[in-house]
This record gives C-alpha cells, sequence and structure tokens, in this order.
C-alpha cells in the first residue's frame, strides 16, 4: 500500500547514416558508415510524470495510475535523394508536438465461483493525445521548402474489461475476459478535404487454460481477439497531400484474431524450456507513409510460427539461454502481385553463454540471428540473412564496484541489420 510519483526527461540531438544506398557503396562514392545527405539530422525529449497508488483490502486490492507526457519531435531524413526534386533534393522533415494525458484504474478480488476458488477484476483505461501540430515539411538542409501537410489532432481511447480466472481443479485453470474500446479523434487539416471527426469500437473476448503441472511441466492455451488502430489522418483523408488525388479512408480499428497453444517445463534440474505454437491474423495490414504523409490500406495477412526457449543453468558458475523463433507471414486475399509480406521476418535466434565464477571475472557471449526477409510482395528480391557475435568481459574491483567491457560485432561482420527496396535517385 502506499503512493509514489515518477518523474522522467529525456533529451536528444543527433546526425546519423541512414539507409545507405547499395549502388553508392558498391562504386565506392560513400563507405560504409558514410552517408548521402550530411544535413540528415534530428532533435527530440521527452517529459513525463506518473503517479500510482495501490490500497489493499481483507481480499481484495485496488490500484490506480495517472500520467502527463509531452513529446517534441523534428527528424530530416533523406530516403529518395533526388529523385522527385533534382535541384533541391528529397529531404523531408517530420515534426510533432504531443501532450499526452491518461490513467488507469484497476480492483481485483479473491472469492469463490461455482464454489471454486477465483480471482477477478475489473479496470478502466483512459488516454488522451494532442498533436498540435503534426507536419510534414520538403526540406533541404534543414531549412523548410514547403508543407505536405500540417495537422492539428485530438484523438482518444477509452476502455473497459472484466476477467476471472477460476481454480476448477489443482490441475485445471480457466481465464475469461471481455475488453470494450471506444477510440474517437478529431483532425483539423491544413487541407480542409482532409479534415474530419469520428469514432469506432470494438468488443474483444479472451480466453486462456492451463493444465498442470505434472511432473513439474504444464499446457496451456490462449484465444482472443484483439485490434489495432491506425492514424486518425487517415480515417478522415479524402485526397493525398502530394499528390492531390483522391484517396481512400482506412478503418480507425482493424480487428485481430490470435491463438496460441504451449508447453513449459522445468523437469530437467537446471533447465527451464518452453514450446509454443502461434497464430494472429489482421483484417488489414493498414500502414502510414510517413515520407509521403498518406496511409495505405493494407491487404489482409495471417501469420503462424513456432517458438522455443530455452534457459540452462548446469554448472553454480555456467549459464546458457537459447530462444529459437520460426514463422511464416502471407497475405491471403490471393492478389496476383505476390503473397509475401515485405520485412517479415521467417527466422529468429538469440542465444548467450554466461560464465560467473563469483570471483573477480566474468564473461558473456551473445548470438543474435535473424533470417533474409523478401522485400516485395513476389519475394524476386530479398535480404541477406544477418548474424552478430557480441561480447562482455568484466572484473569485480569490490562489491559495489564493477568494471565491464563490452565489443560489438567481434568478428567485424559486414551485414545489413535491416534492408528496403524502392525506387531513388543519386
Amino acid at each position: 500500500n502506499g503512493f509514489s510519483v515518477t518523474g522522467t526527461g529525456y533529451w536528444a540531438d543527433w546526425d546519423s547514416t541512414d539507409q545507405v544506398p547499395s549502388r553508392a557503396l558498391a562504386d565506392g562514392r560513400i563507405s560504409r558508415f558514410g552517408l548521402v545527405d550530411p544535413s540528415d539530422r534530428g532533435y527530440s525529449h521527452r517529459e513525463t510524470i506518473v503517479t500510482e497508488v495501490q490500497r489493499s483490502f481483507r481480499q481484495s486490492e485496488l490500484r490506480g495510475s495517472a500520467y502527463v507526457m509531452r513529446n517534441s519531435l523534428n527528424l530530416f531524413s533523406n530516403f529518395t535523394y533526388v529523385l522527385d526534386d533534382p535541384e533541391n533534393g528529397d529531404q523531408f522533415e517530420q515534426a510533432e508536438r504531443r501532450l499526452t494525458t491518461g490513467g488507469r484504474l484497476v480492483y481485483r478480488r479473491l472469492g469463490r465461483v461455482f464454489d471454486r476458488h477465483a480471482e477477478s477484476a475489473i479496470g478502466t483505461q483512459l488516454r488522451y493525445d494532442r498533436l498540435s501540430p503534426v507536419g510534414l515539411y520538403h526540406t533541404a538542409n534543414r531549412n523548410r521548402l514547403s508543407t505536405t501537410r500540417e495537422d492539428r489532432v485530438g484523438q482518444s481511447l477509452t476502455a473497459a474489461y472484466a476477467q476471472s480466472e477460476i481454480e476448477w481443479t489443482r490441475v485445471v485453470r480457466t481465464t475469461v475476459g471481455l475488453r470494450a474500446d471506444l477510440y474517437t479523434f478529431d483532425v483539423t487539416s491544413d487541407n480542409p478535404l482532409n479534415s474530419g471527426s469520428g469514432s469506432d469500437a470494438m468488443f474483444s473476448p479472451k480466453f486462456t487454460a492451463a493444465f498442470g503441472p505434472w511432473k513439474s511441466t504444464e499446457l496451456y492455451a490462449n484465444a482472443g481477439m484483439g485490434y489495432h488502430s491506425n492514424d486518425a489522418r487517415g480515417a478522415v483523408m479524402t485526397v493525398g497531400p502530394k499528390t492531390g488525388e483522391a484517396a481512400d479512408r482506412v478503418t480507425p480499428l482493424v480487428r485481430a484474431k490470435g491463438a496460441e497453444f504451449g508447453v513449459r517445463t522445468v523437469a530437467i534440474r537446471g533447465l527451464q524450456s518452453t514450446v509454443s505454437l502461434w497464430y494472429l491474423g489482421l483484417d488489414s495490414e493498414l500502414l502510414f507513409v510517413g515520407d509521403a504523409g498518406t496511409t495505405e490500406a493494407g491487404r489482409p495477412s495471417r501469420r503462424v510460427g513456432i517458438e522455443w526457449a530455452n534457459y540452462w543453468r548446469p554448472r553454480p558458475w555456467l549459464t546458457t539461454d537459447l530462444d529459437v523463433s520460426f514463422s511464416r507471414a502471407r497475405f491471403v486475399d490471393g492478389d496476383p502481385a505476390g503473397d509475401r509480406i515485405a520485412g517479415a521476418l521467417d527466422r529468429v535466434i538469440s542465444a548467450g553463454v554466461t560464465v560467473d565464477s563469483r570471483q573477480s571475472v566474468f564473461a558473456t557471449l551473445r548470438l543474435r540471428h535473424f533470417g533474409p526477409r523478401a522485400l516485395v510482395e513476389d519475394a524476386s528480391v530479398t535480404s541477406a540473412s544477418t548474424t552478430l557475435w557480441n561480447g562482455e568481459l568484466g572484473y569485480r574491483v569490490s562489491s559495489r564496484t564493477r568494471v565491464v567491457a563490452e565489443v560489438f560485432n567481434l568478428f567485424g561482420a559486414k551485414v545489413a541489420e535491416n534492408a528496403y527496396f524502392y525506387t531513388w535517385r543519386l
């Protein structure tokens, strides 16, 4: 029981390399860590205050929180260089001034349902964002040349939910829940054709069951519905900010359906292991294209995958971990353009070994691997895979002081952590 107030602040000012064109690397015009537009830059700051309060009773608990956040961003990027404007270049600025307020209140209670032990909860959440303004501008050397679009946006998300976990037997537990969300928004654009307001609501049922443990092993299953929200500007937009051509409005809330089945065990001494099969379906992969100021209505998609997570401590001084994930992501509408989702990973592997003798010296070796990704929908262009090794070596000076050295990319792999395929001009 108690009350707390937490304040955080973040300020940043940077210039760094952006997406690097492969042709300029190949012919030596820029180095691997070089850049095409040296004026690309970013400025950002964020301040947050959070308050939390908790009060416990005999068989119940009340917990609440509230927060205020102020965020500012000016980001200068140039992805196509001189494709659209050979004279001034294609640099653009994304600018945002945002004030966010919100909070949540949750009430939990222990009791009995059908004469079985149960823990129930009801809660509510509220968030309001005021963006004044949020804009996209054509720039050269960070000087604004023209305004692509500039908007003032107010949007709120209100939610209420209830859930109940019932222990039917010593080895069977279920949780049933229902969530309701209301999304409202109002957009005032510099182009009246892209101004407007609206709302959307959605109910999302959810279910979980756990069976066990038997011999230190448990089975579980999850299923339910959810959503992803979309940029309010795309929900009221009627013309493209750059082209002036008619644009399709997008759905504010898009349905998502998911399920998971898993097994977790600690049957082997020192080993914690979990295997899970999962599914996720989205009615639309909607996308806000920041450099064009438009929202594209994407296609419906389905993803399935398997994940295997392990944490093993064979000796008191030796710890290993291994996480392996394989997935298949596809569009499902039969478009002749192809069914691949650009950038979707087919595998991710993360592993590590830590040696800590409880003496003065300790060390860690870590592996991170991403599989190749299709960069266009017919998979005619793919990225290479990415494999990186990182290391850490430390020395305990005392019980309260350590000196640690970290080395990133131990073997100097020349790989890309991300890749894109689109038209550009140097």
